[in-house]
């Protein structure tokens, strides 16, 4: 087991790199394409900071582990609320745009509610042994569209169109930064099947189901680029990003990312618990509340963000330990 959490060590490590340099290598060549900088930090670089949790999502619903992929997810936007939002209002409290609060986090609220729904198959209040089909997949895919649509067309109108200036980006090599991205992709594509393949192995040996390891560990690793970004954006005294960064991840996570894996292979449901999936829907429901009275997370609210995330951590160890 040792050998295997190495390896956990090590493929979440290659995957890290291989998103950076995948979003480093398609963000320059879109520059080179003239694709206007806000088209690109909505599409390219947000899906960078999510491209962990899709490449490890898909691998271990290819790999025949769905609970892995799903918990994924879950823990991930849990992660990333509870814990990054909380942490980070603690450090420096977090000013919130009203755009954000108004739209943003509605729509994250409203990806994870639509998500709970398409778990039921029947109407037994248990959602294990239900499917996450190729028509709930498109559903997602189609809402994040519209998501998206919305998102574009609101930047386009608030971002006045101007030239692009000459870049260092612009003049480099495209052979440079098609090496990149491929570099970037084969680093993703490899690290997340190690990655995936040790998780499974780690989950055996300590008896605990693929949904466990989905939720902690794989979730906690697959959400390091976005605690690293918010803890950079706080540190340079901007924390808009930071919260910015967090509810798009989420959103993208929940729609792109499982509409895409049941698309491409349905998933059967059985580690994971209509708990998982409503504390994620009430994280953001907290945060939205916390930031809808004064547009700002205060440190206080930071420390029951974060008190929440160790009471939800809490609650899976004994869960592991009853089973």
């Amino acid at each position: 087991m040792i050998l295997d959490i190495i390896l956990i060590v090590l493929g979440i490590a290659a995957v890290l790199y291989g998103a950076d340099r995948l979003t480093a290598g398609a963000s320059a060549l879109a520059r080179r394409m003239n694709i206007p900088e806000m088209v690109i930090g909505l599409t390219i670089v947000a899906a960078g900071t999510s491209a962990p949790e899709f490449f490890v999502s898909f691998m271990s619903a290819i790999k025949g582990t769905p609970d892995m992929a799903v918990g994924n997810v879950v823990g991930s936007n849990i992660f990333n609320v509870l814990l990054i939002v909380g942490v980070t209002a603690m450090v420096t409290p977090i000013s919130v745009t009203r755009a954000t609060v108004s739209k943003d986090m509605l729509w994250a609220i409203a990806s994870a509610v639509v998500f709970l729904c398409l778990c039921f198959d029947s109407l037994s209040p248990s959602i294990n042994g239900n499917v996450i089909s190729r028509l709930d997949g498109i559903i997602l895919l189609v809402i994040f569209s519209t998501f998206m649509g919305v998102t574009l067309k609101t930047a386009h109108k608030a971002t006045p169109q101007q030239p692009s200036p000459q870049t260092s980006a612009k003049k480099e090599s495209i052979a440079k930064n098609t090496m990149f991205f491929l570099l970037g992709l084969a680093m993703l594509i490899y690290g997340s099947n190690v990655f995936v393949e040790s998780a499974s192995n780690v989950a055996t040996a300590l008896g605990v189901s693929q949904g466990i390891i989905g939720l902690t560990i794989v979730a906690g690793g697959t959400s390091l680029p976005e605690l690293a970004t918010s803890v950079v954006a706080a540190k340079k005294g901007n924390s808009a990003m930071a919260i910015g960064n967090v509810i798009g991840s989420n959103v993208f996570n929940t729609l792109a990312i499982l509409g895409t894996t049941a698309v491409i292979c349905p998933m059967q449901i059985n580690g994971i618990s209509v708990v998982d999936i409503s504390t994620m829907g009430l994280s953001m429901l907290v945060l939205w509340l916390f930031s809808f009275t004064k547009l700002r997370v205060e440190r206080w609210e930071g420390a029951v963000l974060t008190a929440g995330f160790a009471a939800y951590l809490s609650f899976l160890l004994y869960s592991a330990i009853q089973h």
